[in-house]
């Protein structure tokens, strides 16, 4: 043992910070808050985004645009994951198979789009397709139906 591996026995000292427990302990009296405003005192939460007053950045920033609030967002799941979907489940692909196997949530919206090659002849059913994911499918021999 040697005086530069010395180290105080587990649980001999503590992390936290115990405030407010008298003036003795150097965190009594105002519990490290300071004195007086807002902050000093018990229940106080602040806003999100909240500047001290000053206008905040979400409303400094000039707003543009429209926001569609009808808007339908799409997973996309393009040729090339159902030709590997396919090569795993068979020619059936439904959205409950795509669910199964990770390749979408159980609350998304998909479509099938175009990208990459499809040489399996599968009959696939989701939300919605692109006109050369369908052109590509029925070309292979499957079938595109829309949920």
């Amino acid at each position: 043992m040697k005086l530069h591996t010395l180290k105080p026995a587990d649980g001999a000292t503590k992390s936290r910070k115990r405030i407010g427990r008298g003036t003795g302990s150097g965190r009594g009296g105002t519990s490290t808050r300071g004195h007086k405003g807002a902050k000093s005192r018990s229940g106080y939460s602040q806003k999100a985004g909240f500047e001290g007053g000053q206008m905040p950045l979400q409303r400094r920033v000039p707003k543009f645009g429209f926001r569609n609030p009808n808007r339908v967002e799409f997973k996309a799941v393009n040729l090339d994951d159902l030709q590997k979907l396919a090569d795993k489940v068979g020619g059936v692909i439904t959205f409950s198979t795509m669910v199964e196997n990770g390749i979408v949530g159980k609350n998304d919206t998909v479509k099938v789009l175009g990208r990459g090659e499809l040489k399996a002849k599968v009959d696939v059913t989701v939300h919605a397709f692109s006109a050369t994911a369908v052109a590509m499918i029925e070309k292979a021999g499957g079938k595109a139906t829309t949920l």
